[in-house]
């Protein structure tokens, strides 16, 4: 069950499903004309899904897609490789709430302002992630924040002020 906290107004939420719809069942070598890969999960946790924001199951197939966090011209432009559950279809989407995927990992949280560039970033135990949240959003500057799996440097998801 995913953790809630009573003090920070934020907003987390996973990539738009339709995003990934055109890449569900393809075969594998399209799938390679789109730079993709398919794989069947074979360990939990694993594959870290960025649209329903959940680990997937073991037997479940993902595929493993390239994806442009900052598309944006500027600095900080970027993109990188992120699993996608094939299939997913319930974005996740909530106020206040951290899903559990994020609590085992470490993290490493990016504070950004409106123009793109990087006002702050901090690593962190997934467990405590609300307090850098509430630090990080505490400065007016900043506009959203990123989440990256601090490992393998994969964008995790997109945080945003509640009333944003």
């Amino acid at each position: 069950m995913p953790s809630t906290a009573a003090t920070t107004a934020f907003r987390i939420a996973g990539l738009p499903a339709a995003s990934f719809h055109h890449l569900f069942r393809l075969s594998d070598a399209d799938l390679a004309a789109h730079h993709a890969v398919r794989y069947t999960v074979d360990a939990k946790p694993g594959y870290p899904d960025r649209v329903e924001l959940r680990d997937a199951e073991v037997g479940e197939s993902v595929l493993l897609v390239n994806y442009a966090r900052l598309p944006e011209a500027g600095p900080y432009r970027s993109s990188h490789a992120i699993f996608v559950i094939e299939g997913a279809s319930q974005t996740f989407d909530a106020v206040g709430v951290v899903p559990e995927v994020l609590r085992p990992r470490m993290l490493s949280v990016r504070a950004f302002a409106d123009d793109g560039l990087m006002i702050d970033a901090d690593l962190i135990d997934g467990r405590e992630l609300e307090g850098l949240i509430e630090r990080f959003l505490s400065n007016p500057e900043v506009t959203y924040l990123h989440v990256h799996y601090a490992r393998r440097g994969c964008f995790a998801c997109r945080i945003d002020r509640a009333d944003a």
